[in-house]
């Protein structure tokens, strides 16, 4: 007992001395996070780089092996070779497997094996899923992740058991052959990734509500978050009981949704070469669909290379806001966006604290909800102008691809192939900062929080 009490003591004083938040390098969840991706893309581009992953039996260019294991695990969707006809059913799977890791997360499924051989979980390990999901509390970890998973699942499996029946019924694909494109577009929907086994896309689908429907749904259900679609489980049919994040992330997700499609068919209606050919209903579903790709499911049904510039526009605009927090979806998230503008109408209204229904938000959350915008910023304007100067492609073109790149979204004009090698590692490097998230790669850079000890004056200073 003496020996455990000098120990403990020992420990405890250690701890002190050494707090989580400024131990060594690798103990920093966001580290672990960045580690833990980063070592998935190169497994999946070792994969992806045998000759059993292509039809053709040779080994693909390295660089096409990283920008597609890159695009999976970062559930992106853009691609530089079709993934059809370039990569065998061994790569296809490998993508799969990429997309299902990407989308659960490397920490959630780390946990959960860590569950099922040992029983427990490390102090370490739940600080870093904790991290990952984006979870407000830490009591029952291990509960909370074992409904990820279920939950996960059971939306792929539903997603591929309709999608199935419909290609067997509606375009006479065989059982087998319906069953596997069911299973990988299930997964590829649910987790936003936006990987397609057509060339087109979903473009040959436009007028079918069966597949478009079922896909979007998915998509909408990966891209609100756990938090939340946890809580609207349990709570939906009383709004007046939703947290916060509830609350903003849907309320934004409608007026998004609604505000998307009235606009895609504002600007498309009378495209001969997207909704023209279309009779009313069908024009409906493809800008419903178009609405919600934007968020980070990645799917077309139109031909984005023959919209508008000013669609283009609204999709740019689409994509960079993103889905919910601790889903699949990327860019800034919609409660990034919606903190942003109850911010703004506090200054306007001469508030001194930002209100929420009867909640105040932290000054803390508006600070990161204002670093994230900006980070986002300042990451596509540079990226963009690197990529003007490097491809012979309109500043149009090359926003929409940087955009999707770093909100992990996957919709491209038709480019992508075009850009260079250098042009391809600059995507590559958006699509993994997107997927982790800026101030998580800040995070693990910097690593150490800080405390100043001392307050400097104050000087007003005039803005505008």
């Amino acid at each position: 007992m003496r020996r455990a009490r000098e120990r403990s003591y020992l420990w405890v004083g250690f701890m002190r001395r050494r707090s989580p938040a400024v131990q060594g390098r690798g103990r920093h969840p966001a580290v672990v996070i960045v580690v833990g991706f980063g070592a998935t893309v190169v497994v999946g581009t070792l994969l992806l780089g045998t000759p059993l992953a292509t039809t053709e039996g040779d080994s693909s260019h390295w660089l096409t092996a990283l920008f597609t294991a890159t695009s999976a695990v970062c559930v992106t969707g853009l691609v530089v070779v079709d993934t059809a006809t370039h990569w065998s059913t061994f790569g296809e799977m490998v993508i799969v497997a990429l997309i299902k890791v990407g989308g659960l997360g490397i920490m959630t499924l780390a946990t959960l094996i860590m569950v099922i051989v040992s029983g427990r979980i490390g102090l370490r390990t739940r600080l870093s899923a904790q991290w990952e999901t984006k979870s407000v509390a830490a009591t029952d970890l291990r509960h909370v992740l074992r409904r990820v998973v279920v939950f996960s699942l059971i939306c792929e499996a539903t997603v591929a058991a309709v999608l199935t029946v419909r290609f067997v019924t509606g375009y006479g694909e065989p059982v087998g052959r319906a069953v596997y494109l069911g299973l990988f577009h299930a997964v590829s929907a649910f987790n936003n990734a936006g990987f397609a086994l057509w060339p087109d896309s979903l473009m040959r689908f436009v007028t079918d509500p069966w597949i478009c429907l079922t896909i979007a749904l998915a998509v909408i259900v990966g891209a609100l978050g756990y938090p939340v679609v946890f809580e609207l489980v349990r709570t939906w049919w009383r709004p007046g009981r939703w947290s916060v994040l509830t609350r903003v992330t849907v309320g934004m997700n409608g007026l998004l949704l609604a505000g998307g499609t009235l606009a895609f068919l504002a600007t498309e209606w009378r495209n001969p070469a997207t909704m023209g050919p279309l009779d009313d209903s069908g024009r409906m579903l493809a800008a419903f669909f178009a609405a919600v790709m934007p968020r980070s499911g990645g799917f077309n049904t139109l031909d984005i290379g023959q919209m508008h510039s000013s669609s283009w526009l609204v999709t740019d605009a689409l994509m960079f806001i993103g889905g919910g927090s601790a889903g699949t979806a990327g860019g800034i998230k919609v409660t990034t966006f919606g903190f942003l503008l109850f911010i703004i109408w506090s200054e306007l209204r001469g508030e001194h604290r930002v209100n929420i229904g009867h909640r105040r938000l932290p000054s803390a959350t508006q600070r990161q909800a204002l670093s994230i915008s900006l980070l986002g910023v300042i990451l596509v304007t540079l990226s963009t102008w690197i990529l003007l100067v490097i491809t012979p492609h309109d500043l149009d073109q090359v926003l929409f691809e940087v955009v999707s790149a770093f909100a992990t979204n996957g919709l491209s004009t038709g480019i992508t192939a075009d850009i260079p090698l250098a042009g391809h590692v600059l995507l590559s490097v958006l699509m993994f900062i997107g997927r982790i998230g800026p101030l998580t790669l800040g995070t693990a850079l910097a690593l150490k929080q800080r405390t100043r000890r001392y307050e400097l004056p104050e000087e007003k200073v005039i803005l505008g």
